[in-house]
């Protein structure tokens, strides 16, 4: 994007001073009034009470690892009364640590089916324990149904918007001070229903939850990120996200590196590092087809390398993927591990001159499984060294 309108937000001598999300969120929204632009943060530390809501036509640039946001320390407490899914208002138990301006979470178990509804929330106003939020509560949120209310939320978001960018940054989620919050709802970075999003440069690390996650948002690029001890995903393209571009990303540390959920299609992760994520590098599943994971090295993962994960049907399948070009490194863990793992009734996989290797001695590795139930799956020119079994082909062993 370019953009004749900048203005500087700093902890001192910048156009708008400050150290906070407030500060932070004025020159967001100064450009957003003006038609767009550039925000460009100055070398510091921000440290957020609520998340950076980004809109469309806005660039962030920050000063490479000079600029640090990180989130404050998250508190709960319990809803003392009932609250509706019409009302906008929340009665708190305790309201020790909770002020307006600052961002929420609810929980509660729904009274109807048992599970859990989560909605995120601004607290607007307050009169004693009596909080009133930016918006109504959607669902139903009853104190005798474990209802809770905590100070968590993405350190940037953003919800229907287009054409933005995000330079040169740190996001800290100061993991040992927050509550878990999955990357269904937050993330250091976390979008939903969004277009055009480029992030370049950025690392987000220790978020309990997610590093990067986006849901439903087409043509997203990710280049040239890390994406470290994150307790969740480091990558998350999300539900029915269209041409996802990752290229050159580090991510390392997190539960899992790489995560297609569902419906993603026509992606493209390539040129990657994804080093000792906990359980997979990367898992490819429901309905993620057409997809290209290529030349990335993937080492250290504690049970697979790439994952075709395994679904109810075949119409819920992975099909369709091009595994290219990889270097896939001691998989696994304890003596077992493998390097492709292809489950369920996947079809039309091509695993093509990746190079899967094992240097940790004889164990019960593989490089490539094979499960029974998958068809046209395509295996050319890999090379395998150091494994116990180089592709275990399990169609050949049905009755």
């Amino acid at each position: 994007m370019q953009h004749s309108l900048s203005i500087t937000v700093g902890r001192q001598d910048a156009q708008i001073n400050g150290s906070d999300d407030r500060a932070l969120q004025a020159g967001v929204d100064y450009l957003a009034a003006l038609g767009g632009g550039t925000l460009k943060i100055l070398p510091g530390e921000y440290h957020l009470n609520n998340a950076i809501y980004l809109r469309s036509q806005i660039r962030i640039e920050g000063s490479g690892a000079e600029t640090i946001l990180i989130k404050n320390p998250s508190v709960r407490t319990n809803l003392a009364v009932d609250s509706d899914w019409y009302d906008a208002d929340v009665t708190l138990a305790d309201r020790d640590g909770f002020a307006v301006g600052y961002g929420v979470c609810l929980k509660a178990r729904n009274p109807h089916h048992g599970a859990r509804d989560i909605i995120k929330r601004t607290i607007v106003g307050c009169d004693g324990d009596h909080f009133w939020l930016d918006r109504p509560l959607d669902n139903n949120f009853w104190a005798d149904h474990e209802a809770q209310i905590s100070t968590l939320f993405p350190i940037l978001t953003g919800e229907h918007i287009h054409d933005v960018e995000i330079h040169n940054l740190v996001l800290d989620g100061n993991r040992p001070n927050n509550e878990h919050l999955d990357g269904n709802y937050a993330g250091c970075i976390f979008l939903q229903n969004c277009e055009r999003i480029g992030i370049d440069n950025v690392e987000a690390r220790n978020y309990n939850g997610d590093g990067i996650s986006w849901q439903i948002c087409h043509d997203v690029t990710v280049t040239n990120c890390r994406s470290l001890n994150n307790a969740d995903l480091g990558l998350h393209p999300g539900s029915g996200s269209q041409r996802p571009t990752m290229r050159d990303n580090h991510l390392e540390g997190n539960r899992l590196g790489l995560f297609f959920c569902w419906g993603v299609k026509h992606g493209v992760a390539e040129n990657n590092r994804m080093l000792n994520n906990r359980d997979f590098g990367i898992s490819v599943g429901h309905r993620d087809t057409d997809n290209i994971i290529r030349s990335n090295r993937i080492e250290g993962s504690g049970k697979v390398g790439v994952l075709f994960r395994d679904e109810p049907n075949e119409g819920r399948c992975p099909h369709r993927n091009l595994v290219e070009n990889n270097d896939i490194v001691n998989s696994g863990s304890d003596g077992k591990g493998t390097g492709i793992d292809i489950q369920g009734q996947t079809r039309s996989i091509t695993i093509r001159r990746n190079r899967i290797t094992e240097t940790r001695g004889a164990a019960e590795y593989v490089g490539v499984r094979i499960g029974h139930k998958t068809a046209d799956v395509v295996l050319e020119e890999n090379g395998f060294s150091g494994l116990a079994l180089d592709v275990e082909d399990l169609r050949s062993r049905q009755t």
